[in-house]
């Protein structure tokens, strides 16, 4: 009988700031998504610790006090890695690394180490290899310090673990080998996407994790990697779909996270091109979620710096079968009712009300109120259909149900 394989994870501890930014709730928060962040690259939290600062140390990005403070715990615990939710300068990474005499990320670091687990094709790879190297080039000193002990384990994949190039300039040419592989596979992908005939084209974007697989998977009736992890998708899957009569392509982008590491963004440019070159979009939010309402700012404020703002979007409000809200007594004076108090029918009261018609409430695994969903875009996609092409709108009805 064949034993089970034990999954052994590494131990880590978390570090948070709390700032005129950043009160309790927020810290906590974060530090929710940073935890989950840690369990996805493979390491289990033991210890959370949370300063009170109004500006970051210098040398040490927490005061004095509370780096003693975790690094007796880092000490007495065998902890593999220190976690900051925020992005350190290479010099705190230095200092930090020589007092705790043990790994440490930051919030960039840890995200650039899952995206190189969950590269799967080639052209991900050298994506997420690009933009390790260009976080990694400042911060040279203190990977040889990484390398000279030859671990594995969070932070540890990617370029690096197995030679080592001290020369900056090395490192530069990788760069810049990689931006031309990046360029030559682009110029690939332009010309397919213009193969693809003059088919309308629908893109769903959203927060990591959020279902966009699990809804593409449904839609089309293909099979999309999804796992309840962040970022098990990395690579753009496109997909012919027909709802009704109707063709149109369908394609399943990256999540987007807060505090997203610049160097992702500009080394998945051509990943992000599917969503630049949208007809429509689908912005998936996981509405049972506590906090989705500033993951769809987040996915916005990333809309925007690719210039997609502005596009036609649908809203699509996903596990409603998930969802739970904190019902109030009659009889209870004192509690404040808040968004958080909100039941799934007040949620789409208020989402009408800011979006009109174009908010839609689903839930992809049990595909509730799905019909309503492919309605829905059948109607925009033979909108835009009948746009681009009128001498030939008789073929689409005015209403899916009449087929």
């Amino acid at each position: 009988m064949l034993e089970k394989k034990t999954i052994e994870y590494e131990k880590a501890v978390l570090i948070g700031v709390m700032n005129k930014d950043q009160n309790e709730e927020k810290v906590k928060e974060y530090l929710d998504e940073l935890e989950f962040l840690t369990y996805t690259a493979g390491g289990e939290v033991c210890k959370r610790f949370v300063q009170r600062i109004d500006l970051p140390n210098p040398k040490t990005y927490i005061g004095s006090g509370k780096m003693l403070e975790v690094e007796a715990y880092v000490k007495s615990n065998d902890i593999g890695s220190v976690i900051f939710d925020d992005e350190l300068t290479p010099g705190q990474q230095r200092n930090i690394e020589r007092q705790l005499k043990c790994k440490i990320l930051d919030r960039t670091s840890l995200i650039l180490d899952i995206f190189a687990q969950r590269a799967q094709t080639s052209y991900a790879r050298t994506q997420v290899e690009l933009a390790q190297y260009e976080y990694l080039l400042p911060r040279l000193t203190g990977l040889w310090t990484h390398l000279e002990r030859q671990k594995g384990g969070i932070g540890m994949r990617g370029p690096g673990e197995t030679e080592i190039e001290t020369d900056r300039r090395i490192v530069r040419d990788r760069i810049s080998l990689l931006k031309k592989k990046l360029l030559k596979v682009d110029k690939q992908m332009e010309t397919q996407r213009g193969n693809r005939g003059a088919l309308v084209r629908v893109a769903l974007v959203g927060y990591t994790n959020v279902g966009k697989s699990t809804l593409m998977n449904v839609i089309s009736k293909s099979d999309v990697f999804a796992e309840n992890k962040l970022f098990a998708t990395l690579d753009t899957t496109v997909r012919k779909v027909v709802i009704g009569n109707l063709p149109f392509l369908l394609s399943d982008t990256v999540g987007f996270i807060r505090k997203l590491p610049t160097q992702l963004v500009e080394s998945f440019k051509s990943t992000l091109d599917e969503v630049r070159e949208a007809d429509l979009l689908l912005h998936i939010v996981d509405i049972s979620h506590p906090n989705f309402e500033e993951h769809i700012d987040s996915v916005n404020q990333i809309l925007t710096e690719i210039k997609s703002s502005d596009k036609k979007t649908i809203m699509v409000f996903n596990k409603i079968d998930q969802y739970e809200h904190k019902s109030i007594d009659d009889d209870d004076l004192i509690t404040e009712k808040t968004s958080k108090h909100f039941t799934i029918e007040e949620w789409k009261n208020t989402w009408m009300r800011r979006v009109g018609d174009r908010a839609l409430f689903i839930s992809a695994l049990n595909k509730e109120n799905l019909e309503e969903f492919k309605k829905r875009v059948y109607d925009e996609v033979r909108d835009i259909h009948i746009t681009r092409f009128p001498y030939n709108n008789f073929l689409y009805p005015e209403h899916l149900d009449e087929y």
